[in-house]
């Protein structure tokens, strides 16, 4: 499935589109120029369980490394999948 991303220079999301129809997206919001949220995941209940929401979030940070940004995990998913994957360590805001 390809990833494709949509941004507006004041928010964005990651997504899939199956077909014309959005199947999974990520959500995020330009804090300042080296930051990001990421606000929100829905994955559609068809695909959860096969690391869509995963993929997206890997995309993300991938985004985030080639453009020296940081990313601030408020959405409760994607703060889990950070906490259990430290490789992603380089591009995460920690909540204080």
């Amino acid at each position: 499935m390809d990833i494709s991303q949509k941004d507006n220079g004041k928010s964005g999301l990651f997504y899939i589109e199956s077909n014309g129809e959005l199947i999974a997206e990520m959500t995020y919001t330009w804090l300042d120029q080296k930051l990001i949220s990421l606000d929100h995941t829905e994955v559609n209940e068809k695909l959860e369980g096969n690391g869509v929401g995963k993929n997206i979030l890997k995309f993300a940070v991938e985004f985030a490394r080639k453009q020296e940004i940081k990313i601030l995990p408020l959405c409760s998913f994607a703060k889990h999948v950070f906490e259990t994957m430290p490789d992603y360590n380089d591009v995460l805001k920690p909540l204080r």
